[in-house]
C-alpha cells in the first residue's frame, strides 16, 4: 500500500472515529457498499477525479442524505471527497469503514476480544477443512446459500458481530475467504493499536505460557500483542512465531529441516 493511500485511509478513519459506534452505522455503510456495487453510474460519479471534491461530496449528500443517518452521510461524504484509485477504491474504503464501525461497536460493548478469538477460530476451521473452504469460496453458488452455511456453523457458538463478519467475508470477489478473514483480524488488531503474532505450537499453551510469550513479544516490538495460536502436532515441539513478515522459528520440526538443508 502506498503512503498516499495509507494517508487517505487514516483521514477517513478519523471521520468514522468521530461518530458514535453502533451496529446501525455499520449496517448503513454496508448498504452503501451494496448500492455502489449495483449502481456503476453513481459509483463512477462519486469517484470521478475530474469533478471537484465539493461536487462529489454534494452528490453524496443529495443522493443519500434523506436515506442515511448524519453519521453515515459524514463517512460517505468523507470518502467521496478523497482521491481513490478508481471507483473500486472508493467502494473498498466505505467497506472498510463499515467493518471498523462493527469492530468499534464490539469494542465499546467489551466484546472485541471475544469477536477476535471467535473469528480466528473460524478462520482455522476454514483453513483446515478443504470441502468447507471450497464451498465458501465457490462464486458459482449463491451468496445467500454460502452465508447460510456460515450461519448454521456459528449458530449459538459466536457473537452476532462474529457471524456478521464471517458472512461478510464471503462477499470478497478478489480474495479467498481465508485471506479476507485474515485481513479482518488485522483490522481488529489495528483497532486496539496492537500487532498480531501468529503462533504455532504442538500442544495448546497454558494461560501462564501465553502470558509469558505475549509479554516477551510486546517487549520486542514495543506494542501490545494479540496472540493467534494454532495447534499443529507436526511441529513436534517448540514455538513458531510470525510477526508480520518476520518468522521466528523455534520448533523441533523447523530445526530438523534446517539441519537437513545444511547436510544437503
Amino acid at each position: 500500500m502506498s503512503a498516499a493511500t495509507e494517508a487517505r485511509r487514516t483521514q477517513l478513519d478519523r471521520i468514522l472515529d468521530a461518530q458514535e459506534p453502533s451496529q446501525a452505522l455499520a449496517d448503513e455503510l454496508f448498504a452503501v457498499v451494496g448500492l455502489l456495487e449495483a449502481q456503476p453510474t453513481l459509483r463512477n460519479a462519486l469517484s470521478d477525479l475530474t469533478a471537484p471534491e465539493t461536487a462529489r461530496q454534494q452528490l453524496a449528500s443529495a443522493v443519500l442524505g434523506t436515506q442515511l443517518s448524519a453519521s453515515a452521510v459524514a463517512v460517505v461524504q468523507g470518502a467521496a471527497g478523497l482521491r481513490w484509485a478508481g471507483a473500486g477504491g472508493l467502494v473498498a474504503a466505505v467497506e472498510r469503514q463499515g467493518l471498523r464501525a462493527l469492530l468499534r461497536t464490539a469494542q465499546a460493548a467489551g466484546q472485541l476480544d471475544t469477536v477476535e478469538e471467535e473469528l480466528f477460530r473460524f478462520s482455522r476451521i476454514v483453513a483446515g477443512d478443504r470441502a468447507l473452504r471450497n464451498a465458501l469460496d465457490d462464486r458459482a453458488a449463491s451468496l445467500a446459500g454460502r452465508q447460510q452455511i456460515v450461519a448454521d456453523l456459528l449458530a449459538g457458538k459466536a457473537a452476532d458481530a462474529t457471524v456478521v463478519l464471517a458472512q461478510r467475508a464471503l462477499r470478497a470477489s478478489e480474495r479467498t475467504v481465508e485471506l479476507t478473514l485474515e485481513a479482518y483480524l488485522k483490522l481488529a488488531a489495528e483497532q486496539r493499536r496492537r500487532a498480531i503474532a501468529e503462533v504455532t505450537v504442538a500442544r495448546p499453551l497454558s494461560a501462564e505460557q501465553a502470558d509469558r510469550l505475549r509479554h516477551a513479544l510486546t517487549k520486542q516490538v514495543g506494542r501490545e500483542i494479540t496472540l493467534q495460536v494454532n495447534v499443529d502436532p507436526a511441529v513436534l515441539g517448540g514455538v513458531r512465531v510470525k510477526l508480520g513478515d518476520e518468522v521466528i522459528e523455534g520448533t523441533v520440526a523447523g530445526r530438523l529441516q534446517a539441519a537437513e538443508r545444511q547436510l544437503n
